[in-house]
């Protein structure tokens, strides 16, 4: 192996005194599988124990944190405490195959949906409708000052829970649009009060939701227990995020005291949009910027051991996997072991019970001809 090679296999310990035996990640993917109710199914259990075996972490398909919050039919909650119970399943699930247990957590904002929320009440910075997920959504309605601390609130409160389900950490999910991003965004927020208007006021709510689950861990965690941060680094928008507002962004969570920033990309070698030099991958000018002061994970379409190696030697700390153990949950095993050639890429079409995955997962992996690799 050469050193790049190797470091995928190298142990870490967080900030927070937590250890992974090696630099892979399972990304967090919604498998659209939890029960109605928000409780888990005992599907998600077998699907997370197979996909355990050979990770440093597993981060959850993400949970919301209030019930005006979800964003998914079939989507996990973890926002009441009979919930409980199930979550605990889902974290002993994953620990029983060596790897950490980290649950994704969020608030869906302007992007839940009618019928998932109670009286249809969508919810966002501002009364401004998405636009960058092909037609535009339903208008949300502002948030009242009041209705946006208990937000803040709901995220500690979502955060205690996973400490006594007995989680390894808690991944905040601020991408992919959802309410966290949506503060950030110049698009969704158009506030004038201290959660919008400069670049630094659209941090506030981001900065209180760190805060609020830092708390909660600092209170209630008896060990160790990780907090990281997901964050997409560039919107479609315009007005939307660019990567001069997201770099200094980063400055700022960079001394937050948070073990990982997890950067979401379709691609791993995608370049700037916007904002910056767009000769420059964006994980080239995310690691010039965090300049070593916290862990970096990235995905975005690691399919081959060699895409793995390839990316490792950007200089990233950590790599997440998301398609590629849906399709070969023994991925990780097959490339520690140099058993290349046998690491599947392109998704059987008749192995979901020989896969593990759920059929309401199934049916919707299906539904989206391109998504995975064998799936037109």
């Amino acid at each position: 192996m050469n050193a790049n090679e190797e470091r995928i296999w190298k142990p870490y310990t967080f900030k927070s005194g937590m250890e992974v035996r090696n630099r892979l990640f399972m990304a967090p993917m919604t498998n659209y599988s939890s029960n109605p109710d928000g409780s888990i199914h005992e599907d998600e259990i077998t699907y997370y124990r197979r996909r355990s075996q050979g990770v440093g972490a597993v981060v959850t398909a993400v949970a919301h944190v209030t019930p005006g919050g979800q964003g998914f039919d079939g989507q996990v909650g973890v926002d009441r405490d009979e919930l409980i119970p199930g979550l605990s399943r889902v974290a002993e699930a994953i620990k029983s195959g060596g790897a950490k247990a980290i649950l994704q957590i969020f608030h869906a904002g302007r992007l839940s949906r009618p019928h998932l929320v109670p009286d249809g009440d969508i919810t966002a910075p501002s009364n401004i409708p998405a636009e960058s997920r092909g037609m535009p959504g339903p208008t949300p309605r502002e948030l009242t000052t009041v209705e946006i601390e208990e937000i803040i609130e709901a995220f500690g409160k979502a955060t205690v829970r996973a400490i006594k389900a007995g989680f390894d950490g808690v991944e905040i999910h601020g991408a992919n649009g959802y309410l966290i991003q949506q503060f950030f965004s110049p698009h969704a927020n158009r506030r004038n009060d201290k959660y919008g208007g400069t670049l630094e006021k659209r941090m506030t709510f981001s900065l209180a939701v760190i805060d609020s689950v830092q708390k909660a861990v600092s209170e209630h965690a008896d060990e160790p227990f990780i907090v990281g941060y997901r964050f997409s680094p560039e919107e479609p928008d315009t007005p939307g995020i660019t990567m001069a507002e997201t770099l200094p962004f980063i400055d700022v969570l960079a001394e937050k005291d948070l073990d990982y920033l997890h950067v979401s990309l379709g691609e791993f070698w995608s370049k700037a949009r916007r904002g910056a030099d767009s000769d420059r991958t964006r994980i080239d000018l995310l690691l010039e910027q965090i300049n070593n002061r916290v862990p970096l994970v990235s995905v975005g379409s690691i399919r081959t051991s060699e895409d793995a190696f390839k990316a490792m030697q950007s200089g990233v700390d950590f790599l997440a996997l998301g398609r590629a153990l849906v399709i070969d949950p023994e991925w990780v095993e097959k490339t520690k072991e140099g058993k290349y050639s046998e690491i599947e890429t392109v998704l059987d079409l008749h192995a979901k019970d020989r896969l593990d995955i759920p059929e309401r997962f199934w049916k919707v992996i299906l539904s989206v001809p391109g998504w995975f690799p064998g799936v037109n």
